[in-house]
This record gives structure tokens, C-alpha cells and sequence, in this order.
């Protein structure tokens, strides 16, 4: 039952309340106002019917004394309303009546006066009809003469009432359907301001907080106050009424942000604005609704102004190379880096609560997960560098791991970040192996001064004894070795003077193009008689270059060595190709082979001072550092390729020659350092 009233609408409810409350009244109402009625009509009877006892026994005193029974009989028949009227004489012998057929004998005793009483009433039952009797003595110097009886009829009274009664419930109907109609009125009026406060409050629920339920009116506060200060935050505020706005300047009026103060009772803004309960609700969900909106404002501000930092954020640890990963005290990821995921072949949301044994081997999550919770418990930073094994070879990292703190500077997680240092420490070693270098190349700067002379003087005196010898004698062979192996130790002398950049450059205006050819000429019978072929692509610009020639020829000579070297016994081809590459501001030399190729690992050390894969006795590893410090020293570039680029033009190779994946090298020098014709 509670259900099915709670269910129905505000209106059908007040409705119902007002009916409710008018028939109870009615039903409270209608039983009292009878009785009460009833009560006031028979008591009014009873003394109606006593003074009428009473008066018909007066007027009966001379009739009764003089035995002037018609006189009795038309005073009897005057009562008017009343059931019968009868006189007796002092005897109790009726002497007039007012029945019609017949006086009933027994109504004689049915009420008897007493002594000294004035009138006595008696309620008779006839079997038909309930008759009050009043009975009033006659009585003359004290003494009765005679007595009157008069009856009045009760159920006349009855009718009487219910007739009261029923124009009494007729009213009560009229008022009930009065007040039903104005109560569907006042609930109709009352339940749509609710509606459209309802739906208001609905509008705001669904985060429409700019449409106001209640505006404040065609008037405002600085009109109807003529105010001029516009100072005041209340002025031109057409949404909140200025009780509800804070620290107005109203003058003799603190008027404060909430409930409207006492000093507002008096305001004629107020007096003029005031509503009822239910606008005064509307006027605080719009006051609620412009807070909200005010505040939701800021909310959106500072989301997008976190989403942008979040976002900037997540950027740049995307951008990072450096792994990036942070854990809370269970030692349980919670964010991490694009590259760090990466690392682990996952993504940034699977790695998302999952620990260190989910995501590395089992003895390398064991060690950092007992490193990470040392640093949880002691707040301590760890900054380390590791080595590890991967797949691509050895790779060193900088570890650093710093304790997470909140606002009450408790440890609440784990940041830490791996850095890949293998490249920085392959530059270490090789700073460390330049350095050395650079120590051994004075050392063999001063060595091959050192040696230079002695070698000078072995060289001429086997020369001299040479000439001296026989021709065919074992002493001339033997000088000639001797002579050879001097001119060998001559050129290691060399080669260190050139490294140890001991030698002068002496740069000068050269044809480029004449410098490669005559490089070319020198080796090209040589490489004949082991099968290999020099072929020649130069460009036809000729430009003339500010070099040493003698530095740069060296430089082709060893190119065009090391490229016959990596050729097999069957031979193979080289080609040496020049281009003039104006955009580019370059001048560029390639040669080219069709030998063995070098792999990765050698590429990566080719220009190394004392590196060499030839056996010992066949090279001693400086002809191309020679070479590179060359290029330097003429701002150019010199690089290696291997195998060579699939569009490549090879030429034929030789009879009987097999071709290898082949190498390229390519030197550039800038045009700065050129001149053309």
C-alpha cells in the first residue's frame, strides 16, 4: 500500500491529503454536531413544551374555577404542533381534550405531578411514536384545582435533526468539493513550479549549469538601489541575486555569501526578490548551479592543463632511449617507457601489474628485485653500471635507482632508469687506444729518426760490397738480400714517419683526375700479372684540387693494394671511379673490388693504427690509418662498404676469376679545398 501511494504524483497526493483531511473532519465532525444538535433541539423542546404547560395552565385557572369547558376546550385546541392536550380537575377527571377519537385512559397515570414540582416531563412510549409529556399543575392560592398535560412528539424532533443533520452533510459536501477544486488548483500550481524545478535539476544533473531556473528579474539590484559602483562584485551580475553574491558593497547593508542576513529584511532589493520556500529552493540550485559551474571550470582547466603535462610527459619518456620503469613497494610495475617495453617484448599497458619474474629470467629478477627492495627499505640511490650478455654482443648500461616519495615524504615506490652506455664505452676504449696510439706514434717518430741513419749507412755500405762482388757469388747474393730487406726496414721507417705525421705537407694546385691515373699507372702492370684488371670510370670535369700529390697518390696506391690483396689467386676486377658532385660542394673517388668483402666486425676496425688481417711479413696494419690521417689533414671523408651495392655496374672479370661480395671504398674532399678550370 505504501508502494502504490509513494508511485503517485505530487498533485494526486495533495489532492487526495485535502479530501482526506475534509472527510475526516466531516466523519470527526458530523456525529458530534448531532449529538450536540440533538441535545440543543430536545432541550429546547423540553423547555418549549414547559412553557407551553405552564401557560395553558395559568390560562385554565379561571375557565377550570367557572366550569367554562369550552373556553377549556378552544384553549386545549390552540397548542398548536403539539400531540394531544388535555385538562383534569382536581379529581384527575379529564374535563376538555384535544383527541380526535377517543381520550387513552392509561395516559392519566403516566405522569403524575408531584407535590410542589412545576412542571414534570415524562418520555411515553405509544408502540408507535415517543411522546414528551409535561404535566403542570393548576394551581390557585397554592392549592391545585387541576392539572394540564400536554404532548409533544419526539420522533418529529428526530426528523427535525435529521433533517439538520443532512443539510449539515450537504454543506460538508459542498465545502469538500470547494476545497477539492481549489486544492487541485493550488496542487496543480504548487507541482508544476516542482516540475520545473525538477526538471531544472534535471537539466543540471545532465551538466546543463547555464540555464537558471529563477532569473533575478527585469530590475536589479544597482537599478532599483541606483547604484553606481561598479566596483561591487554584484554589479552587473545578471545570474546570482546580491544576497548571494560575497563582500558587495552595498552601503548599510552587510550582505554576506549564504543564508540572507537580518540586514537584508529591511533592503527594498530583498523586499522587491523575495520569494517563497520553493523559490527560494530554485534560487539555490541556480546558485549551486553557477558554483558548480565555476568549479567544474577549474576542474576542466587543471584536467587540461594535467592531460597536456601528462601528455608532454608521456612523450618524452617515449622519446628517452633510456629504459624507464617505476614499481610501487610491492615491487609491482605500475608505469614504464616505450623502450623499456620494448626491451621485454611487451607493451606499456600488459607490463602494468606484473613484478620483475614475469618479465626477466629468473636469476636477473631475483638480483634486481633484492637490489629494488634494498633501496624501498633503506631510501638509499643506487647509480651503477652493469654488463650484459645480449643477443647483439656485450652491452654495458648505467643503472640508477632513486626511492618515490609522497607529499609526507614516505617511500611509496621505485624509479629507475637504465641507460645503454655501450657506445660511450667503446669511445672510452678507443680514447684509451688513441692515446696509446698516440704515444707509440712518438714513440716511432723518435725511433724512426733513431733508426733512420744506421739503416742509411747499412743500405750503402751492402751496396758498395755488392758492386765489389763477383756477379754470381754467394757474397752478391747474399748483399743483394741484405740490400732488400734494408729497403723493407726503409719503408716500416717510413710508414712511421707518416703516421707519427712527422713527414711535411707540401700542398699545391693538382688535377685530380691526374693524380688517380698516375697512381693507376704504376700498379697496373704488377696487378696484370696477377690477373687482375684495373678499369677506370673518371669524370670529365678534370677539377684541379689544392693537395699533396705525393700524400694523395699514396693514398690510391694503398686502396688500390689493399683491393688487389682481397682478391683471390684467380684474379678479379677493380674499379676507380671519380664524380664531381657540385650540389654537394664534394669531390669523390671510389674503388671498387670484386674480393672476398670484409665483414662487420673488421669494417668497424679497418682504420685502426697496427690493425691488419694480412700474415705477418705481408703488412704492418698502417697503410690505411696512414691514409685516413691523409684524408683529415685535406677536410675530407674516407669510408668503407661491403659487400658491394646491389646496382653496382661490375664489369666481366677476368678469364677464370670468381667474384666475392666485393668492397668499396670512398673517399670525398670538399670543393672548398677546389679549383676548376
Amino acid at each position: 500500500m505504501t508502494g502504490r501511494i509513494s508511485r503517485l504524483k505530487f498533485e494526486t497526493k495533495l489532492n487526495l491529503g485535502i479530501i482526506a483531511i475534509v472527510l475526516g473532519m466531516a466523519v470527526f465532525l458530523l456525529p458530534v454536531v448531532a449529538r450536540m444538535t440533538s441535545s440543543a433541539l430536545v432541550a429546547e423542546n423540553k423547555l418549549r413544551g414547559a412553557a407551553l404547560a405552564e401557560s395553558l395552565a395559568a390560562r385554565a385557572v379561571n375557565p377550570l374555577l367557572s366550569q367554562d369547558y369550552l373556553t377549556l376546550r378552544n384553549m386545549v385546541g390552540e397548542t398548536g404542533d403539539v400531540v394531544y392536550a388535555f385538562v383534569m380537575n382536581a379529581d384527575d377527571r379529564v374535563v376538555t381534550h384535544s383527541f380526535i377519537k377517543g381520550f387513552p385512559v392509561e395516559l392519566i397515570a403516566a405522569n403524575v405531578v408531584a407535590s410542589g414540582e412545576k412542571v414534570r416531563v415524562q418520555l411515553i412510549d405509544t408502540g408507535e411514536i415517543f411522546i414528551y409529556d409535561f404535566a403542570a399543575p393548576i394551581l390557585v392560592s397554592g392549592e391545585r384545582i387541576g392539572t394540564v398535560r400536554v404532548g409533544l412528539s419526539k420522533s418529529r424532533l428526530s426528523a427535525t435533526t435529521k433533517q439538520f443533520i443532512s443539510a449539515l452533510a450537504t454543506m460538508f459536501g459542498g465545502v469538500l468539493l470547494a476545497a477539492m477544486a481549489l486544492g487541485s488548483v493550488f496542487a496543480r500550481t504548487v507541482t508544476r513550479r516542482l516540475a520545473r524545478l525538477r526538471s531544472h535539476a534535471e537539466e543540471l544533473v545532465g551538466g546543463s549549469l547555464d540555464n537558471l531556473s529563477v532569473l533575478p528579474g527585469e530590475h536589479f539590484c544597482w537599478e532599483i538601489m541606483s547604484c553606481n559602483e561598479k566596483s561591487c562584485p554584484a554589479h552587473h551580475d545578471l545570474v546570482r541575486r546580491c544576497w548571494l553574491v560575497p563582500d558587495t558593497k552595498c552601503a548599510g547593508h552587510a550582505c554576506k555569501l549564504g543564508p540572507k542576513p537580518a540586514s537584508c529584511r529591511d533592503c527594498p532589493v530583498f523586499l522587491q526578490s523575495v520569494g517563497d520556500e520553493i523559490q527560494d529552493l530554485a534560487e539555490s540550485l541556480d546558485f549551486m548551479a553557477f558554483t558548480l559551474r565555476d568549479h567544474i571550470r577549474g576542474l576542466r582547466q587543471a584536467e587540461q592543463t594535467l592531460t597536456n603535462q601528462q601528455r608532454l610527459l608521456s612523450t618524452v619518456l617515449d622519446m628517452n632511449p633510456d629504459l624507464i620503469s617505476l614499481v610501487d613497494t610491492r615491487m609491482i610495475y605500475q608505469t614504464c617507457n616505450r623502450a623499456f617495453a620494448q626491451s621485454v617484448g611487451r607493451s606499456v599497458e600488459d607490463i602494468q601489474g606484473l613484478n620483475d619474474f614475469h618479465l626477466f629470467p629468473e636469476d636477473e629478477a631475483e638480483r634486481r628485485n633484492l637490489e629494488g627492495r634494498e633501496v624501498l627499505l633503506t631510501g638509499g640511490r643506487v647509480d651503477r653500471q652493469e654488463k650484459v650478455e645480449a643477443l647483439g654482443g656485450v652491452k654495458w648500461f648505467h643503472v640508477v635507482q632513486i626511492p618515490v616519495q609522497d607529499e609526507s615524504g614516505r617511500i611509496v615506490g621505485l624509479l629507475r632508469m637504465d641507460r645503454d652506455v655501450t657506445d660511450i664505452k667503446e669511445y672510452e676504449q678507443q680514447l684509451i687506444q688513441a692515446q696509446k696510439m698516440e704515444s707509440i706514434g712518438k714513440l716511432a717518430g723518435g725511433v724512426a729518426h733513431e733508426i733512420n741513419t744506421p739503416l742509411g749507412i747499412i743500405l750503402g755500405y751492402a751496396q758498395l760490397l755488392k758492386e765489389d762482388a763477383p756477379v754470381d757469388s754467394q757474397l752478391s747474393q747474399d748483399l743483394a738480400i741484405i740490400e732488400k730487406q734494408t729497403k723493407v726496414c726503409r719503408k716500416i721507417v717510413a710508414d712511421l714517419l707518416g703516421f707519427s705525421r712527422q713527414g711535411e705537407s707540401e700542398k699545391r694546385e693538382m688535377c685530380f683526375n691526374n693524380s688517380v691515373m698516375e697512381a693507376i699507372s704504376l700498379v697496373r702492370h704488377s696487378f696484370a700479372l696477377d690477373h687482375v684488371d684495373i678499369v677506370t670510370r673518371l669524370d670529365d670535369s678534370f677539377p684541379i684540387i689544392y693537395g699533396d700529390p705525393e700524400k694523395l697518390k699514396q693514398i690510391w696506391i694503398n686502396l688500390l693494394t689493399n683491393a688487389k690483396d682481397a682478391m683471390p689467386e684467380s684474379g678479379g676486377v677493380i674499379v676507380v671511379r671519380t664524380k664531381l658532385k657540385t650540389p654537394k660542394g664534394i669531390v669523390t673517388l671510389e674503388v671498387a673490388d670484386s674480393g672476398s668483402g670484409i665483414d662487420e666486425t673488421t669494417a668497424k676496425k679497418i682504420f685502426d693504427p697496427f690493425f691488419t688481417t694480412k700474415s705477418v711479413g705481408k703488412g704492418t696494419g698502417l697503410g690505411l690509418s696512414v691514409s685516413f690521417g691523409i684524408v683529415k689533414d685535406h677536410m675530407g671523408d674516407i669510408r668503407v662498404d661491403s659487400p658491394l651495392p646491389e646496382d653496382f655496374d661490375l664489369p666481366p672479370l677476368p678469364a677464370g676469376a670468381t667474384s666475392g661480395p666485393g668492397t668499396i671504398f670512398t673517399v670525398d674532399i670538399p670543393l672548398d679545398h677546389c679549383t676548376f678550370p
